[in-house]
Parts: C-alpha cells; sequence; structure tokens
C-alpha cells in the first residue's frame, strides 16, 4: 500500500464483502455507495484499487467482461467516513451470449434506478478511445430522474482513465474533447502515478456527505 501524499484520503481499511448477482443479493442499505461502471479493460479495476490504497483487491484481468457480478467493498477512511464502492461488470467487449448480456444490463439498471442509498456513479472512459456510444447512451440513462421518492438525484462524475499513456502535450486536448462530447466536467486519471486520486475523492466525498 502507497503511503497517502499530503491532503490525499488515507484509507485504514478496504474489504471486498459481496458479490451480488441480482439486486436481491445487494447487502442491507446501511452505508452510502458509489458505483463504478464502465468498458471491459478500461481500467476499472486498477482505479478502484489505487482509491482503496490496495494492491490486487479489485482483481484486474487481461480477459474483457470477466466481472460477472457486483462486486462490493467496504472503505474506511482516517477521518471515519465509511462507503461502500460497487464494481459494476464491464461492458461493450464482453465476449458473452445476448442472454447473459442482456441479464447484466437489467441488473445493472436496476440497481442504477432502485438502490436508494446510491449517490453517485464514476463513469469511467479510457481517454485515448474517448467517449464512445455506450458511455453515451449510460450518461443519458443516468440524466433520467429515479424513481424512487427517497433517492435524491445521482452525482455522475466521468473520469478518463490512462492519461499517463499520453504524452503531456496531448492530454488537455483528449480530456477537452471528452468534456465536450460528453457535455459535462470531466477528471483525468491515472492508476500508475495516482493522478486525479485526490480528486476524486473529493468528489465523492462531496456525494455522500
Amino acid at each position: 500500500m502507497k503511503p497517502s501524499r499530503e491532503g490525499e484520503p488515507r484509507v485504514i481499511e478496504a474489504t471486498f464483502v459481496a458479490g451480488a448477482v441480482d439486486t436481491k443479493s445487494l447487502l442491507p442499505p446501511t452505508l452510502m455507495e458509489v458505483a463504478f461502471a464502465g468498458r471491459s479493460n478500461v481500467g476499472k479495476s486498477s482505479l478502484l484499487n489505487t482509491m482503496m490504497q490496495r494492491r490486487g483487491l479489485a482483481r484486474t484481468s487481461n480477459t474483457p467482461g470477466c466481472t460477472r457480478q457486483m462486486n462490493i467493498f467496504e472503505v474506511r477512511c482516517a477521518d471515519g467516513l465509511m462507503v461502500r464502492f460497487v464494481d459494476l461488470p464491464g461492458y461493450g467487449w464482453a465476449r458473452r451470449s445476448k442472454t447473459e448480456r442482456k441479464e447484466w444490463q437489467e441488473m445493472i439498471e436496476g440497481y442504477l434506478v432502485n438502490r436508494a442509498c446510491l449517490r453517485a456513479v464514476v463513469v469511467l472512459v479510457d481517454v485515448r478511445r474517448g467517449l464512445e456510444e455506450e458511455e453515451a447512451q449510460l450518461l443519458a440513462f443516468l440524466a433520467l430522474p429515479r424513481p424512487v421518492s427517497e433517492a435524491r438525484p445521482l452525482e455522475v462524475l466521468l473520469t478518463a482513465t490512462k492519461v499517463d499513456k499520453l504524452a503531456a502535450s496531448a492530454r488537455k486536448p483528449a480530456l477537452d474533447a471528452v468534456r465536450k462530447n460528453a457535455g459535462a466536467d470531466v477528471l483525468g486519471f491515472s492508476a500508475m502515478t495516482g493522478e486525479g486520486r485526490e480528486a476524486l475523492w473529493a468528489r465523492i466525498r462531496a456525494a455522500v456527505l
């Protein structure tokens, strides 16, 4: 575990607590939740490990679409903040049957719409690929009103991963293109260098408190 740099939240405990295959198998809504959604191989597991300051807690794989359930982690910070991170199955390149993809879609949409303790969704985009159709559709879906009476509007935190893969001169134009196409602010992130970790934690904290 890397030590926190000055100003960054220090995670003192991060634990995998459940793998939910449908909304019925979710944990009781005793903590605020933040979901992480993105195309397969966008770097979601690496981002989660960086955010939780744990190596290998969220498993990475070279096989697209390997996450087949909602993986739930409980995270406790040194200042007392406790939150659940929910790793949603990747979409896009998953080599699965049409039936399985449909089941995934129904599971994810049901969670996003009906989970009252869900406060934010971190939507990940590979900065090198930019905003693609599936990400645009997800952003439009998340902008719709939620029918759950006690659920407030979701905070959508658009995050562009793998910025370290671009030359320094190419990063701003790439982020600007994502921002323009999404019509929303975007945060650059690198699991390799930790860039963006503090800013993403600040946005998550604002959403759940």
